[in-house]
């Protein structure tokens, strides 16, 4: 009985040993026999690590600094618009009912045409040039009208030079009696010829231009703002005389370039060149007289009256 006892006693510690040389520490997370694994090798629910809580708003948590964050790229155009400390709106389209058109003032001016000669004076609208008699006369318009710029220089039969000089000619053209002048018979000077005066008398100026009439000074002095003043606006800038010291030089507003080219007499005397210019009207006054206009060079202003047929006096021409 003892005997019996005491083998079963060593086959168990045999036993015994032999099986714990196949354990291991329980408390080795790395062994096989660790206490808190399974048969399985997978984390039990007891001893699984829990991942880390969502960060909440509060202030608990500590957002990185930015010096440790990449910052994002640009936004495209697609994006949304940049900020109003950084960004510059483009100026707005304005629509065609709030654009202001500009004004006369502010707009440069358009050259003029090819029709008519490059201007010489600033303000002065000048017309085609005529060639006529072997002399080319620029010409001027003004208003509704066109002019000869000068004086008439067509050298006809009976017109005279002042003081029969040459130089006089070129400065203030020829100098014509009436029935010259109109291109009628010489006995027109004393006897009424009212009745072969047409509405625009050609007389002696090209085809297509005609004898100024009273109708068409009527016409130039509104233009240029009244009789009153028109010997100002008219006459030339140079060539007329002094009157108690004062210059009897005209504006020249309009190119019209008015000079004094005296008068002569049918006895061949010859008087005021440098004081008066004065230009035949084709209209009578009676038989022996007839109208024209004058200027001075003591006076602003153009008259009007009627002298002796038989004077010399100048012409200009008028456009039909």
């Amino acid at each position: 009985m003892v005997l019996r006892f005491f083998l079963f006693a060593v086959a168990f510690l045999f036993v015994s040993c032999t099986e714990l040389g196949e354990r291991d520490n329980p408390d080795d997370p790395h062994g096989i026999n660790f206490r808190n694994g399974s048969s399985s090798g997978e984390p039990s629910s007891s001893s699984a690590a829990s991942p880390p809580p969502p960060p909440s708003s509060s202030s608990s948590v500590v957002a990185p600094s930015s010096s440790s964050i990449a910052s994002p790229p640009p936004p495209s155009s697609s994006s949304s618009k940049p900020s109003s400390s950084s960004y510059v709106a483009p100026p707005p389209i304005p629509s065609s009912s709030s654009v202001a058109a500009p004004s006369s003032s502010s707009v440069a001016q358009p050259p003029p045409s090819s029709s008519s000669s490059a201007p010489t004076q600033s303000g002065v609208t000048y017309g085609p040039s005529v060639t006529y008699q072997g002399e080319t006369y620029e010409t001027v318009v003004i208003g509704s009208q066109t002019w000869f710029k000068r004086n008439l220089n067509y050298d006809a039969s009976g017109s005279k030079c002042y003081k029969n000089e040459g130089a006089n000619c070129a400065t203030y053209g020829r100098l014509y009696n009436w029935a010259t002048a109109m291109a009628l018979p010489a006995d027109c000077n004393s006897k009424s010829c009212s009745g072969q005066i047409t509405g625009k008398h050609k007389g002696i100026c090209p085809t297509g231009w005609h004898i100024s009439s009273d109708d068409d000074w009527n016409v130039l002095m509104t233009a240029v703002g009244g009789a009153s003043t028109a010997g100002t606006k008219l006459k030339a800038t140079s060539g007329w005389n002094e009157y108690q010291g004062r210059s009897g030089n005209g504006e020249d507003t309009y190119g019209f370039s008015a000079l004094p080219g005296g008068y002569g007499t049918s006895s061949g005397s010859f008087d005021d060149v440098g004081n008066y210019g004065n230009w035949w009207i084709a209209k009578e006054y009676d038989a022996s007289n007839t109208y024209r206009r004058s200027m001075y060079y003591n006076y602003a202003n153009v008259t009007s009256d009627d002298l002796d047929k038989s004077g010399l006096y100048s012409v200009r021409c008028v456009q039909d």
